[in-house]
């Protein structure tokens, strides 16, 4: 066995930071996540660097700031020289790395598939599906794996749609995208147990992005009637950015698709009971991976990082979806770091068990974090993130003083460029170009109802923050290149 860890790296799709059991859902099942939280490090103040798939996921897998990545929108192409964390892992260490699911570095439009830079991960690994719906032809992954189940996706898909506009019954849980990836990733850990050599796995399923349509299995079990109605006050999107009294009408501001401003109370519970389920899904393919590195003898020298890229609306505020949005829901995510280590053997060699970590963290940390944990040297001059090994290790006290956020046209809204800058206990949006803004005094309004932009008696701290979020602006600059000399 390598003296080095593996890494499972299980990160879905567009969910929030609250849908998870033991950190403080009691309507939601995920006795798997609970366990891992049980045995791992919860960080509860964990926020992605953009609110959409490309930005974020460039960013955490380079642990570059979206600005400095170039790849700062859905559609974009990452450059080709920039340095993702399998690519560092392969080359540096030697580490066999592989995916199943989705990537998202470029572009997956029109039935294209995106194109690869040389991202570290092994051809023979690399099982790629960036959504479960048919297309690509022979490159989508999943769809042969339907193929040689002997079945079809627009059949197992039609089926009669459950009782509402916005959610439907989805793929059985078997033939499930999800389910394909946990599958490849048991394969995979599988594997190379046998090798003896260190291994980078990521697991990126789909779910539970948009639209709603868990397995009808899960769906039942959920009430619609048991699930609480979104966090939202009647008038208060009247002082918001117009990019969310717009997306309050249709989520997304695409008319025609998902009305959000025709539901009812009903069809809001019916959104989040769906959402729960997809969540639940994910949950039990997660435990037949951790069941399946349990079974390999691998788990106590394997690393496991369980997150998203960026959180759902969910109907929060009166919106759905994603977007130039900078709401905890939207930017906060849920981040569970587990290592075994060799415990009983040499105590402190793992990772902290069932601890729970308040401080604030961003998603780029999670590079030279794994860096450290690897013992592996980046490139240097490169990575922005910080690590979190210390904080893993049992320390307390603050990690960052803030976290920051970009949307540059990023997905919506052609004409949305925003910053965010949140502190512990206020949050600051500014869309450039325009005069909006939102400030927010989250000590005395956590739930970010009343935007503080346009009032005097906050002029000043507004004033504060807007020289903090520039300075932060500034600061995300490309690191590199080194400086060779004084002069």
């Amino acid at each position: 066995m390598s003296s080095r860890p593996n890494i499972l790296w299980l990160c879905t799709d567009q969910q929030r930071f609250d849908t998870i059991g033991a950190l403080g859902n009691p309507r939601i099942n995920t006795p798997n996540l609970d366990r891992l939280a049980s045995e791992g490090v919860s960080f509860t103040n964990a926020f992605c660097q953009s609110p959409v798939c490309s930005p974020s996921r460039a960013s955490f897998l380079t642990g570059r700031y979206p600005r400095t990545t170039r790849c700062r929108q859905n559609g974009q192409q990452i450059p080709a020289d920039e340095l993702l964390l399998p690519k560092i892992f392969r080359d540096s260490a030697g580490y066999t790395c592989g995916l199943a699911g989705k990537l998202h570095l470029g572009s997956c439009s029109d039935d294209k598939i995106e194109t690869r830079i040389d991202d570290g991960y092994d051809d023979a690994h690399f099982h790629w599906s960036h959504h479960p719906q048919p297309g690509w032809g022979a490159h989508n992954a999943y769809q042969k794996w339907l193929t040689e189940r002997g079945v079809k996706w627009e059949e197992l898909y039609n089926q009669p749609p459950a009782d509402s506009k916005y959610i439907r019954n989805g793929i059985p849980a078997e033939h499930h995208q999800t389910a394909w990836c946990a599958e490849k990733t048991i394969d995979f850990i599988r594997k190379q147990a046998a090798t003896g050599e260190p291994w980078l796995f990521s697991f990126n399923c789909f779910a539970p992005h948009h639209p709603f349509d868990p397995p009808a299995e899960y769906l039942r079990r959920y009430d619609p009637a048991d699930m609480p109605l979104p966090k939202y006050r009647e008038g208060e999107l009247e002082n918001k950015p117009r990019f969310q009294r717009l997306d309050h009408e249709w989520a997304h501001n695409s008319p025609g698709e998902f009305h959000t401003g025709a539901m009812t109370d009903d069809d809001r519970r019916d959104v989040t009971a769906a959402y729960y389920a997809m969540c639940e899904h994910i949950d039990h393919e997660i435990g037949r991976i951790l069941a399946a590195l349990e079974e390999s003898g691998q788990w106590k020298n394997t690393i496991v990082v369980f997150m998203s890229d960026h959180g759902e609306m969910l109907g929060d505020h009166g919106i759905y979806f994603k977007g130039p949005h900078f709401y905890d829901e939207a930017i906060r995510v849920p981040l569970i770091m587990r290592y075994p280590g060799q415990r009983d053997a040499a105590p402190g060699s793992g990772f902290a068990a069932g601890r729970r970590v308040n401080a604030l963290v961003e998603l780029i940390d999670l590079a030279p974090t794994l860096c450290e944990a690897a013992g592996i040297d980046p490139p240097p001059d490169r990575l922005q993130g910080k690590s979190l090994f210390p904080l893993l290790k049992g320390e307390t006290g603050e990690h960052r003083d803030h976290i920051f956020c970009e949307y540059y046209n990023s997905w919506t809204h052609s004409d949305a460029y925003a910053t965010c800058l949140r502190t512990r206990t206020r949050k600051l949006v500014r869309y450039h170009t325009t005069d909006e803004g939102e400030l927010y005094d989250l000590a005395s309004d956590p739930g970010e109802f009343d935007n503080l932009w346009n009032s005097p008696a906050h002029a000043d701290l507004q004033h504060e923050l807007l020289t903090q979020t520039f300075d932060a602006s500034v600061l995300t600059m490309d690191p590199s290149p080194k400086r060779d000399g004084p002069f």
